[in-house]
């Protein structure tokens, strides 16, 4: 079992550069395996493999700033409508 836990979290590690230890772990738990952050931090250090990489993506914070020209000019309205009395299907 753990010559498989290994095997398994050197791939996930190699197929999805931008996830750290924890991410792996979660995805191997969602698969049925029982396994620790910690082994899972440990059998990526043993193979010379970061276990938290930098993430390639931008923070929330980062986006926000990049988009914020185009939310600002975000305009909302609104139209008021008005039924009449005698219609069934307005009321």
């Amino acid at each position: 079992m753990a010559a498989e836990i290994r095997v398994l979290v050197l791939r996930q590690a190699r197929e999805n550069s931008t996830w750290d230890y924890r991410r792996i772990r979660g995805e191997l738990c969602r698969l049925g395996y029982r396994v620790g952050a910690s082994t899972v931090w440990a059998i990526l250090k043993r193979s010379g493999v970061d276990p938290a990489p930098t993430r390639s993506v931008v923070s929330w914070r980062q986006f926000l700033r990049a988009q914020a020209q185009g939310v600002l000019a975000v305009d909302f309205f609104s139209v008021d409508t008005v039924a009449c009395a005698d219609c069934m299907c307005c009321s």
